[in-house]
Formats: C-alpha cells, sequence, structure tokens
C-alpha cells in the first residue's frame, strides 16, 4: 500500500469514529428525570424527555463544549495525520 492510501485510509476511520463520538447519545434512566447526553469526551447537549412532573421535551446545549469537542477530534485527527506523514516519508526515503 502506498503512503497516500494508507493515510486517506486512516482518515476517513478516524473521521467516522468522531462522527459516532459527537452523535452517540448516553441515555440515563433515573426515578424522577430521564435524560440523554450527547458528545463525548464532553457533554455538549442534554435532552430531557421526563421529569417528576411528568413528560418533557427540553433541549440544553452548550456551544462550548461543542466546539471544544471539535476542536480535540479535528486537532487530534491533523496531528496524528501530520505523524502518519512524516513517519511514512522516512521509511520511503531510506
Amino acid at each position: 500500500m502506498n503512503k497516500t492510501l494508507n493515510t486517506t485510509l486512516f482518515i476517513a476511520i478516524f473521521a467516522i469514529i468522531t462522527i459516532l463520538a459527537m452523535v452517540a447519545g448516553f441515555q440515563y434512566d433515573w426515578p424522577d428525570n430521564i435524560h440523554t447526553d450527547y458528545g463525548f469526551p464532553l457533554t455538549y447537549a442534554t435532552h430531557t424527555t421526563s421529569t417528576f412532573a411528568g413528560p418533557a421535551n427540553i433541549w440544553y446545549v452548550d456551544t462550548v463544549n461543542l466546539a471544544v469537542d471539535l476542536v480535540l477530534w479535528l486537532g487530534t485527527l491533523t496531528v496524528l495525520a501530520a505523524i502518519m506523514q512524516i513517519v511514512l516519508n522516512k521509511k520511503q526515503t531510506k
């Protein structure tokens, strides 16, 4: 496999992992509060569907956490792709 294909494959797989981390929800069922948190590693959105008073449809979105999540995932992707290119270029020159 050539270095371009390796890097492209890595970026595609990492992009899929990033999308899954951003859209995956973790549901918490407590007797007086049912809600789903979105985002990994930081929770950027919470959707409350049930409270002590009854059914609810409340969204809380923290745009700072969303931005930090995106910076973490995309920054990690950029750094790892750059390291991968450097390593593959060193192997090719030998």
